[in-house]
């Protein structure tokens, strides 16, 4: 007898092509470890749902689970959050980020989905959070997102210690929030030199800003997309969003 979720399951082929681009993607990561001396079985791979069907998705955790790597499901739009309460996803314990530019009218509905939220871009956000999480009665793990690239069209702080220290020691006194790391997007340019730039950064500020205030829980690096995992892996990436590298391109 096959149960619902074996009726709304992804097709073989589907699932065939699925797992053919995710072997590429950590290959990729592997390689990129490798030339750096790290292992890149030790980088979560977080799996960026946007638009994604709850099919494809619990394929996708399915399948790297079954290669013993480290994964999560992030969702960047709030609206798509109820999906992840369908039946193929509702239990299968996988951890649940929220990695996009968060609204404060929305900080309830994160609060309760995501156990780790990484666009903390601003102190509003920080105190939206604090009291959605107080109410509820849950903690959560958040990233401070940093604007490494100085594009006017991304969030974030500024890329300095000055910026970053009262934002964490904030964090660090919240009883409801708890600081694991920095998030940042990379520079948006095929010149691989800035990205480079763009992405070192964020793992020298995290350092800095550890040892400056003895920090040692901030262990976290999310940095990296599909276009710059491997740059993003050498320079120290603990956990990479990949959406499109694995789930192929999303429907115009």
């Amino acid at each position: 007898m096959t149960s619902p979720a074996d009726d709304t399951a992804l097709p073989d082929e589907q699932r065939q092509q699925l797992a053919a681009r995710l072997d590429e993607v950590l290959a990729r990561m592997d390689a990129a470890a490798a030339r750096v001396g790290r292992e890149g079985r030790e980088i979560t791979v977080l799996l960026a749902t946007k638009t994604r069907a709850p099919a494809e998705i619990a394929a996708a955790v399915e399948l790297l689970r079954e290669r013993e790597r480290p994964v999560a499901v992030g969702e960047n739009r709030a609206q798509e959050i109820a999906k992840h309460a369908d039946a193929l996803l509702a239990d299968n314990g996988v951890p649940r980020h929220f990695i996009g530019r968060l609204q404060t009218n929305k900080a309830r509905d994160v609060v309760a989905f995501a156990e780790t939220i990484h666009s903390v871009d601003r102190e509003g956000i920080a105190d939206a959070l604090e009291r959605r999480a107080e109410t509820a009665g849950l903690r959560r793990d958040v990233l401070v997102q940093v604007n490494t690239s100085g594009e006017d069209s991304k969030g974030g702080f500024a890329p300095t210690v000055e910026a970053l220290a009262p934002i964490v020691e904030r964090l660090r006194a919240s009883t409801v929030l708890r600081p694991v790391g920095l998030m940042t997007i990379g520079a948006n340019t095929s010149d691989a030199v800035a990205v480079r730039a763009s992405l070192h950064l964020l793992r020298e500020l995290r350092d800095t800003v550890r040892e400056q205030l003895g920090a040692e829980e901030l262990t976290e690096l999310s940095m990296g997309m599909s276009g710059d995992l491997e740059i993003a892996v050498e320079e120290g990436a603990t956990i990479v969003r990949v959406g499109s590298a694995i789930f192929g391109a999303r429907p115009a």
